[in-house]
């Protein structure tokens, strides 16, 4: 039986572009970003793919991704969840603000810390441990079983709310996954077995 998990993170926000901290904010997808998320649409179309099911944060950026790419897949009315678990790391006072000045206000230690640790989070904000302590649990509720039970899931999301996710799948350390970056628009597609441990994954280069 196929267990197949496919993972992918928004195209390219105006935010992403102008280099913004974005967390909860709402902003749309770029030009650029409608095509990254055509062209992963495209991708998987290509690898014979068909969903059962999606699921996606409740920010724009990830559901227009995740139309672009149904409309591609020829599923433009699958049934989709929405669901705010799976919403961006929440950046706190950093949201709205591009990533050099936030450097010059708190210093390029401090902010790295914010990016980068596990478990600090920026003020009014949360950590990756933080977004991890609600994506986690949701995906072993919800999502999880129905790719358990031979169902096709899709999930449109966020650098942080996957990364967290990813983490857990592929058994890394929270060194190693905050090494990891998440390019925007690229397909993660994984096949589990029964346990819901990882056989494989392949990475879909746009």
């Amino acid at each position: 039986m196929k267990r197949t998990l496919v993972l992918v993170r928004h195209g390219q926000s105006e935010w992403n572009k102008k280099n913004l901290f974005t967390g909860w904010a709402d902003p749309d997808l770029t030009e650029l970003g409608v095509e990254e998320a055509i062209k992963a649409g495209q991708l998987l179309a290509a690898k014979g793919l068909k969903f059962d099911i999606a699921f996606t944060s409740v920010l724009t950026r990830a559901k227009r991704t995740l139309t672009l790419m149904l409309k591609e897949l020829g599923q433009p009315d699958l049934e989709t969840v929405f669901d705010k678990a799976l919403n961006e790391r929440d950046y706190g006072d950093l949201v709205g603000l591009n990533k050099d000045d936030a450097r010059k206000k708190w210093g390029d230690e401090q902010v790295h810390i914010w990016r980068r640790s596990y478990d600090t989070p920026p003020p009014g904000g949360e950590s990756l441990k933080d977004t991890a302590d609600r994506v986690l649990p949701y995906y072993k509720s919800t999502i999880e079983p129905r790719v358990l039970d031979g169902e096709t899931v899709i999930v449109s999301a966020h650098g942080n709310s996957l990364r967290a996710l990813v983490m857990s799948l592929e058994g890394l350390t929270h060194q190693e996954i905050l090494a990891k970056e998440l390019a925007t628009g690229v397909p993660m597609i994984y096949q589990l077995d029964e346990n819901g441990n990882v056989e494989s994954v392949e990475v879909l280069k746009l």
